[in-house]
């Protein structure tokens, strides 16, 4: 009896890399849009902080509120350009998964097919096993009978009896 080999494990091994690789890219991606958030987030939280301080100074001048709405222009444009690149961050995202799943299912369908051909080898392994057993019966059988004395009625009747 061989054993199994699937002819196409090369190209199953390359499938599972080139799967992992895109899983890898989408988490990188995934990583650098939460790397946004997170500076968003930050900007929003600065923003929140800073007016808050200027509302508690006691005594506000008139350079004091310009430089605050100078601060918030400023946040505004960081806060538009992290947005933009949200967005082709999201871009980017839907590319790489689009990759990952084309991946996914090609690596999905060879493991399909290695399985199917897995059973197959294993239903010819199992039949090759049956019909050895059965000429290891038959031969048995056979050698029993020609060693075997024969009763009256002419059936073989076993010694061990």
């Amino acid at each position: 009896m061989t054993t199994f080999t699937f002819r196409l494990q090369r190209v199953f091994d390359w499938r599972r890399t080139q799967l992992q690789l895109a899983e890898a890219r989408v988490e990188q991606q995934l990583a650098a849009l939460a790397e946004i958030d997170r500076e968003r987030a930050g900007l929003d939280a600065t923003g929140h902080r800073t007016e808050a301080e200027v509302r508690q100074f006691t005594g506000l001048e008139g350079g004091d509120l310009s430089a605050l709405g100078s601060f918030r222009l400023a946040l505004k444009v960081q806060d538009r350009a992290l947005s933009a690149s949200r967005v082709e961050c999201q871009k980017e995202l839907a590319v790489r998964q689009t990759v990952m799943l084309e991946a996914r299912r090609r690596c999905r369908l060879l493991e399909r097919f290695k399985d199917r051909r897995l059973t197959e080898w294993q239903s010819a392994a199992d039949r090759e096993l049956d019909e050895v057993a059965a000429d290891s019966y038959l031969a048995q059988w056979a050698r029993r009978r020609a060693y075997s004395p024969k009763n009256e009625t002419g059936l073989v009747v076993d010694a061990r009896e």
